[in-house]
């Protein structure tokens, strides 16, 4: 999961370099806290937050097998 969402955030930012991925797990839920250059805050969140809704779709859609809940969060 963690390696999707890296290939996909690589894809929208320019500063590949400073991307960090935490991943945080619980019984019911895996949580991932990203970390971009502050240039690059927009472009993952998108125009009305509809980039991270899709890839937060994207995340609940793969996760669904396993009965997990995801939760993508974006730290500034």
């Amino acid at each position: 999961m963690k390696e999707l969402i890296t290939l996909i955030i690589k894809s929208l930012v320019d500063h590949t370099d400073q991307i960090e991925i935490k991943e945080i797990s619980g019984e019911k839920t895996l949580m991932y806290e990203v970390k971009v250059a502050t240039e690059d805050v927009g472009k993952i969140i998108g125009k009305h937050g509809r980039t991270i809704n899709a890839i937060r779709t994207l995340l609940r859609s793969s996760m669904s097998k396993d009965n997990k809940k995801v939760i993508l969060e974006v730290l500034q």
